[in-house]
Order: structure tokens, then C-alpha cells, then sequence
């Protein structure tokens, strides 16, 4: 669980690094609360009021306040986690807009957020999987 809230910890942290674990963990928790509010707006499902029309219920529309509320909130801290694992390859931040490219921009991102960060410190820090860069048979 701590993995998937780092990034509301470092809300608006652009800088320094971050592992796959904390970007991808993330990603799952994002999964876990969108099917949770789903859920509920499927289970508040539809009833009929006086006219015979069908009206959204109450669990639905709490379903929905709840997944606005918390999707505006999470826009920053995804996009700080996203640039902070460009920085753990020593690429540049702004590599997030290649997710802005038709149809092969997420592809591209997505790639990217799986490969390996850099060993070692690079310019953006130290490595996060090794933060005192000390080597075990030393």
C-alpha cells in the first residue's frame, strides 16, 4: 500500500527519480479505485420515478462525485510519477508529451515506463533501487 501512495506523497515532486514498482503500483491503485466507483454506479443502477422514466440512483451518482473528485486530484501526482520515471532513465521530463502523438503515443510511453531505469546516479539523482550506490561484494 505505501508503494501506491508514494506518488500523493511527492504530489507535485517533478524532480528526482522513481521505480517501476512506485509508477506501476500506482497504476493498480488508479485501476483498484476506478472499478470500485464503477462498481457503485453500476450497483446505484437505474430506478423509476412517478413518470415511469428511469432516473439514475443515488449510489450511482456517488460513484460518480467520488471518481470526479478523486480523478482531479490524481492528474499531478500521475504526471510527477510519470516524469519521475523518464528521470530514473535519464531522459528528459517532457518525454510525457510523446503521449500526446496519435495512435502510437501511449504505445510509446508505455514502452518507456516499462524499461529499466538507469544503475547507479545519473543527472536527476541517485538511484532510487540503490540510493547509497554501494556495491554488495565490495
Amino acid at each position: 500500500m505505501e508503494w501506491m501512495l508514494m506518488p500523493y506523497r511527492r504530489y507535485a515532486d517533478f524532480s528526482g527519480r522513481s521505480q517501476r514498482k512506485e509508477y506501476w503500483m500506482f497504476v493498480l491503485f488508479t485501476f483498484i479505485v476506478a472499478m470500485v466507483c464503477i462498481t457503485l454506479m453500476i450497483a446505484g443502477g437505474m430506478s423509476l420515478d412517478e413518470s415511469g422514466e428511469a432516473t439514475p440512483g443515488p449510489l450511482f451518482w456517488l460513484g460518480v462525485v467520488i471518481l470526479a473528485i478523486w480523478g482531479i486530484g490524481s492528474i499531478i501526482p500521475s504526471i510527477a510519477v510519470q516524469v519521475r520515471r523518464f528521470h530514473d532513465q535519464d531522459k528528459s521530463g517532457w518525454m510525457v508529451l510523446l503521449g500526446f502523438i496519435p495512435y502510437v503515443g501511449s504505445i510509446i510511453v508505455f514502452i518507456f515506463m516499462c524499461i529499466e531505469g538507469t544503475r547507479g546516479p545519473n543527472r536527476f539523482g541517485n538511484d532510487p533501487k540503490n540510493p547509497t550506490n554501494s556495491d554488495i561484494f565490495a
